[in-house]
């Protein structure tokens, strides 16, 4: 046996986590191989459950296929950009031009862009609690410091401003805003808006504005552009094809930076910059934005009365109502619900403990609450994008494991995560 040392990892990675493809989607993978039928709920793709992408866009890549064999402009083709700015300027975004929107490989990607050109080491960001842990991983990887402000359940996930400006530092730098949020579904009111984007401005910070489900609302829920509401500091808007258009394997999103513009030449200017060092993003998928945003919006058939997300969205809602020990907040936009367990009903409840069960005893994938930044153990996320009867099994699983759970004699948790996990890692 070798006596050599291990080959360690950079320390840059000692506070990154992203648990939605971590351990337990790795043990689905395991099952599936041993060949069982895994529900896998972790993660917000639509192409797993059977949608896809507008005819009309397969057909745009198509066409300019010969167009996408060499390198194009750092920020991205201008039709793509320049539909990006009719689609903001429709919604009452103004001063915005080409130049001031960049496209990458997805809204992961121009998110760390996004940061790497901002942050300087030890700066702070305020993050959402629950956050999509991308960007509270970002934060740390860019030499940030992410600052979690809460969300509470009993608020309706929705965050209070006055908590959220106490958090203000002179090392902060940025408000990072999820709206139509992820993972809650949560859509925030405008007034609230407009109190983060007057937070913003009086502090001089940067909003950084992940709208990627921008489209995606149920129940008249209004999605309010943050673009459209601040004025006087730096907003920098991100979206993409991936969810509205079902688009997830074309890696197409954009950044699109309004407001003050006359302080923000040098942060546009190092954005070029890191974008130039990639060379530029996938151009095949940029082919697709023009007829995207200019074409058929189907995903208002989708989102409404009788569409598949819609009904989807109704069983969670319904089969939550119907199970005492569950509590949910019903999911206004985006497509999560972020589902809350009643402790006193079931007592020792642990997120992962339960994640790790339910993927085990029942053939479901989750996400336990915990990955999303929380401190509280008693939640989790599942998506709404499988079919009606699709979803009706899995709460029918969840309720027996909880029943099993009530019926069950005092348990230790937390030592039979570790342990199980270990067997997996």
């Amino acid at each position: 046996m070798s006596n050599e040392p291990a080959l360690k990892p950079s320390e840059s990675l000692r506070n990154v986590r992203y648990e939605i493809r971590g351990k337990l989607a790795r043990r689905a993978q395991d099952l599936v191989r041993m060949g069982y039928e895994i529900i896998s709920l972790n993660i917000g793709n639509p192409a797993l459950f059977g949608f896809r992408t507008p005819e009309t866009m397969r057909l745009a890549m198509i066409e300019n296929f010969p167009e996408s064999e060499g390198y194009v402009n750092q920020k991205g083709i201008f039709p793509a950009r320049e539909a990006v700015v009719m689609q903001q300027q429709a919604r009452g975004v103004v001063g915005v031009s080409a130049e001031d929107v960049f496209i990458g490989n997805g809204v992961s990607e121009l998110i760390d862009l996004t940061l790497r050109a901002l942050l300087n080491e030890g700066d702070e960001v305020l993050v959402p609690s629950p956050d999509y842990p991308l960007w509270t991983a970002a934060v740390n990887l860019n030499r940030g410091r992410a600052v979690h402000y809460p969300c509470r359940p009993e608020n309706g996930f929705v965050p209070d401003v006055e908590e959220l400006a106490s958090l203000v530092t002179a090392r902060t730098r940025a408000i990072v805003v999820i709206n139509p949020n992820n993972p809650t579904g949560a859509v925030y009111p405008r007034e609230v808006l407009e109190k983060i984007a007057a937070l913003a401005e009086r502090r001089g910070l940067v909003l950084l504005c992940d709208e990627i489900y921008d489209q995606i609302t149920y129940d008249g829920a209004q999605f309010v552009p943050m673009a459209t509401l601040a004025q006087d500091t730096i907003c920098i808007t991100m979206s993409g094809l991936s969810k509205v258009y079902r688009a997830c394997g074309y890696r197409v999103g954009w950044a699109v930076v309004s407001g003050k513009m006359r302080i923000a030449q040098e942060l546009l200017q190092a954005m070029e910059l890191l974008a130039s060092l990639r060379l530029c993003s996938n151009v095949p998928g940029q082919w697709a934005v023009q007829t995207a945003l200019g074409g058929y919006q189907s995903i208002r058939e989708l989102t409404a009365p009788g569409g598949r997300l819609y009904e989807s969205r109704r069983v969670i809602v319904e089969s939550a109502a119907a199970n005492p020990a569950l509590v949910l907040q019903a999911p206004k936009g985006a497509m999560y619900a972020f589902m809350g367990v009643d402790t006193e009903r079931v007592p020792q409840f642990d997120d992962q403990q339960f994640a790790l069960d339910l993927l085990e005893q029942k053939h479901v994938l989750v996400a336990p609450g915990v990955s999303f930044n929380v401190p509280y153990r008693n939640h989790f996320r599942i998506t709404n994008l499988p079919d009606a009867a699709t979803l009706r099994t899995v709460f029918q699983r969840v309720e027996e494991l909880l029943g099993e759970y009530r019926d069950a004699p005092q348990r230790a948790p937390r030592a039979r995560v570790v342990e199980a996990q270990d067997r997996f890692k």
